[in-house]
């Protein structure tokens, strides 16, 4: 087969860090297909190519444009390929030849809110109705649906009448990343009364706010809140209306970096009201740290219930877990043990393996 692969989303995180994986695994695995990656220029020279089997398109169409409609589509069937992956939802709508996609999550279709973006409210409204129609269509036309967890397959199942066969469910991975805390000379490695870790972005429905307001009622001469993630637009408004100085605002850290934050951390906090996956709850368990998070479907399942959980909607019972936890914290070791031999099963390789299945699957069909 000649597989392409929409790698445009190369150094995103979330899709990104998904496809980055994906495709150093199946460079390990498979030694029979042929691969096409499409790549933005700016991503070519971050990509190692370690096989005969892979080569790379630039690609310098942005994801949800015009051009990804009318342009994409001819560079796609330029190279005659018998399969192509999108391992995101932003499938041109004219496309006619055959694909996998992975729908991460739905997470578009349960908070309409402008505060997601940038722009004002009826430019958002337009761009939203075209994600929907691209999800839609997407799921439509796919040979095969990879999503990353069983909840986000029942919601697809639900949403879309779509039957459960044509779903997979193809579980993220994590490495364990031995490493020291070295950022501005190792200033995280004591933090005077400890502290939670939060990792993500700072969308809407990470509802960092309400984390922020629970965190907020803990002693604040104590405790700290330490938040990792890009300091897009999301996290500069986050941070412009936050007064609390007990809040830490890290930004982006080196993997080596945050493995240290969450083997010092009291625990993972997060807040979120919907996931399709939740890759920093298995970072943590593979790191032995505590995660305390949303009581949602997705993190029921990845952590097998192996976590504190609270209702992401009422900052008294977030505050109450954060307060148990912090008066509590050595006599929770048991639960992040039998954690971190629960994190023992998501793998980067085992994905990659799931995947190439898939691909043998929607080829055959």
């Amino acid at each position: 087969m000649k597989i392409g692969i929409d790698a445009r989303l190369w150094s995103q995180s979330g899709v990104g860090r998904y496809t980055r994986n994906l495709v150093s695994e199946l460079q390990k695995i498979d030694k029979v297909n042929q691969y096409v990656l499409f790549m933005g220029s700016e991503d070519v020279g971050k990509f190692k190519v370690q096989s005969s089997k892979f080569k790379v398109v630039e690609t310098d169409i942005n994801w949800h444009s015009v051009k990804e409609q009318t342009q994409f589509p001819k560079i796609l069937e330029k190279e005659k390929l018998d399969l192509v992956h999108f391992p995101y939802f932003s499938v041109p709508i004219f496309y006619n030849k055959p694909f996998v996609v992975t729908i991460h999550d739905l997470i578009i279709n349960h908070f309409p809110t402008g505060k997601a973006s940038t722009r004002n409210i009826i430019f958002y409204n337009f761009k939203r109705l075209g994600y929907k129609i691209a999800l839609w269509q997407s799921i439509r036309k796919a040979k095969k649906i990879i999503t990353v967890s069983n909840a986000t397959k029942e919601e697809i199942k639900d949403h879309f009448k779509v039957n459960q066969d044509k779903i997979e469910v193809t579980y993220e991975g994590t490495d364990e990343i031995n490493g020291q805390l070295t950022i501005d000379n190792g200033q995280w490695t004591k933090i005077e009364g400890g502290y939670f870790l939060y990792v993500g972005n700072a969308y809407p429905h990470k509802n960092l706010e309400g984390l922020i307001k629970a965190f907020s009622s803990l002693k604040k001469d104590s405790v700290k809140l330490v938040l990792v993630g890009r300091k897009d637009f999301f996290y500069k408004r986050l941070i412009n209306n936050c007064k609390n100085k007990n809040i830490i605002f890290a930004g982006e850290v080196s993997d080596a970096e945050l493995s240290s934050l969450y083997k010092n951390a009291l625990a993972l906090v997060s807040a979120s009201l919907m996931e399709g996956f939740g890759l920093p709850v298995v970072e943590a368990m593979i790191n032995k740290c505590l995660v305390v998070c949303s009581d949602i479907p997705s993190f029921r399942e990845i952590t097998n219930g192996h976590a504190i959980f609270f209702n992401p909607n009422n900052p008294d019972d977030i505050y109450e877990k954060l307060s148990y936890v912090k008066k509590n914290y050595s006599k929770l070791g048991e639960v992040r043990t039998v954690a971190y031999n629960e994190s023992k099963k998501y793998s980067w390789e085992k994905m990659a393996k799931e995947t190439l299945k898939i691909y043998l699957s929607a080829n055959s069909r």
